[in-house]
């Protein structure tokens, strides 16, 4: 599936780098970041699938990106 959205640090137990989706539901990555994405607030569209699991952060709909792509700076 495809999201568009922007990243944003969400600072819970350490913290970690998530997506605001423009659907209006927050996207927890479980396999990470990539470090060139990590910077609050980019526009970004990912190629993203469901992940079925559970994430001891209790934050956003837990996803694995496939892929991901900056939109604008």
């Amino acid at each position: 599936m495809q999201i568009t959205g922007a990243t944003t640090f969400v600072d819970v137990e350490g913290g970690f780098w998530g997506i605001l989706g423009d659907d209006g539901i927050p996207y927890h990555p479980v396999n990470g970041f990539p470090e060139a994405f990590q910077v609050e607030s980019l526009r970004i569209k990912a190629s993203v699938k469901p992940y079925d699991g559970v994430s001891v952060f209790m934050w956003g709909k837990l996803i694995e990106v496939e892929e991901i792509e900056l939109l604008e700076k």
